[in-house]
């Protein structure tokens, strides 16, 4: 049987046709299969169902569907920088299930190895589980989320042979192995395709038998999602911040995994204590990456987008999407550091979605704070308008419920007592009065400050 096809508009013809489904491989834009999006555009299919940890960006990736207006539902774990995406979903013009990073990464995983369904305690008592059938194990709640078939699944990979067998290039390889899996007919694309048998058996990720069709693509852009250069009077950096950060730091152990969510916890990897060792989680597929040596020159968001290689950082392990969620549901990951929107007195969290404001979604935030040892949350005391995010009850969609154990604020560190019997005051900032932090909470809390 013949798989190779010389482009990608031939390798999908037959294959597009309006209402159906299909599952695209990729991390933001890092692993993206291009050429088969951009053919996928072209082909016209409407009234599309696309499953994929997001949607790109407004003008790239899968972005471009929702711009022509062929999409007609998404499944993904994040909306991110996708305006586009937003607009559509909060003006009730595109429908969105919503799904947790590590359950879609799982729910893909399933679809092609044909598991109906599984059980997980990722987004129990959430809206996320509304409609769903739960079930109590040794006490705790799971959520029965199906496996996900779709129609045609399309997958970007770094090399190929021409039966079809696959090696995915450092964090590009992401949801690719799963998706490769889910489809009834897959369709790759590669960077470079060799003469089968010249791949190193030992070295492959994804077997040929799942890969029907297969191409070398060409003209590959790689761009980075989203990327923040620090300068003089950026945000991230202000004295708060950072402040902020170095206080979580000291919450860290010797030997500990660690998952730092975007925005003010990223900073806490600048202050782990010297001589410690901490190895860093990234729910792409990274596990040890930093603090990078200063020697190795390693930039962070190309490594992300699969334009740098970290052979140079001692004790890196690459994997898939799937494996690094198993780590954090499985209990292996330490401890996790989240931004939040609000957290409740009892240490709910929500931090995914203001309805009809903002609707970014879980990414891997819901998995974490069901699977993880322990959780911190950095964030603004108030929020813009001035109103109080520490609360007596949240008022917006949770994340999880009952799981945070610290909460740090430009003005205070709070520590969430067990039992839900609320926040203890822990420690006040330079220059914060006790007045400042009970005009500013709307939670009831104790003053148990040292002293």
């Amino acid at each position: 049987m013949k798989k190779v096809y010389p482009d990608a508009k031939t390798a999908l013809a037959g294959l597009l046709h309006d209402d159906m489904t299909i599952a695209a491989g990729g991390f933001g834009l890092c692993g993206i299969p291009e050429n088969l999006i951009s053919a996928r555009v072209d082909s016209g299919a409407k009234q599309l169902t696309i499953v994929g940890n997001n949607a790109g960006v407004d003008d790239f990736g899968m972005g471009l569907l929702l711009r022509t207006k062929q999409v007609k539902k998404v499944i993904a774990s994040y909306v991110g920088e996708n305006k586009e995406f937003e607009r559509q979903v909060l003006a009730g013009e595109l429908e969105l299930q919503l799904t947790p990073q590590g359950t879609l990464a799982e729910r893909l995983r399933a679809g092609g190895a044909g598991i109906p369904g599984f059980y997980t305690r990722t987004a129990a008592g959430t809206k996320l589980a509304e409609g769903k059938e739960t079930k109590v194990f040794k006490g705790v709640e799971y959520v029965l989320e199906e496996g996900i078939v779709a129609d045609v699944a399309i997958v970007k990979a770094w090399k190929g042979d021409k039966a079809g067998n696959l090696i995915y290039r450092k964090t590009a390889r992401n949801f690719n192995p799963m998706i490769a899996t889910c489809g009834k007919m897959c369709i790759a694309e590669v960077e470079e395709l060799v003469e089968t048998g010249e791949l190193d058996p030992d070295q492959i990720h994804t077997p040929g038998i799942y890969v029907d069709r297969i191409i070398q693509g060409k003209n590959y852009e790689k761009r980075i999602e989203f990327r923040t250069v620090a300068g003089a009077g950026a945000k991230k950096d202000t004295p708060e911040r950072l402040m902020m950060a170095k206080r979580a730091a000291q919450e860290l152990e010797d030997g500990y995994y660690v998952n730092l969510g975007i925005g003010i916890p990223t900073l806490v990897a600048n202050y782990i204590p010297e001589g410690m060792t901490v190895t860093l989680q990234s729910e792409n597929g990274l596990l040890g990456i930093g603090p990078f040596p200063e020697e190795a020159n390693v930039d962070a968001d190309l490594v992300n987008a699969g334009k740098q290689t970290i052979t140079a950082i001692p004790g890196a392990s690459i994997f898939s999407s799937a494996d690094s969620f198993a780590m954090i549901r499985g209990g292996h990951i330490n401890l996790s550091i989240l931004g939040g929107l609000e957290v409740a007195q009892n240490g709910d969290l929500a931090n995914f979605m203001v309805p009809g404001k903002m609707v970014k979604g879980p990414g891997g935030a819901m998995d974490l704070v069901s699977g993880v040892k322990k959780v911190i949350v950095l964030m603004e005391h108030t929020a813009k308008d001035g109103s109080s995010k520490v609360l007596k009850e949240c008022s917006l969609p949770v994340t999880g419920k009952g799981v945070v154990s610290m909460i740090i604020t430009e003005l205070c560190v709070f520590e969430v007592l067990p039992g839900g019997k609320g926040l203890a005051l822990k420690e006040l900032f330079p220059g914060v009065s006790i007045e400042d932090v009970r005009a500013k909470t709307a939670a009831d809390f104790v003053d148990q400050r040292a002293g």
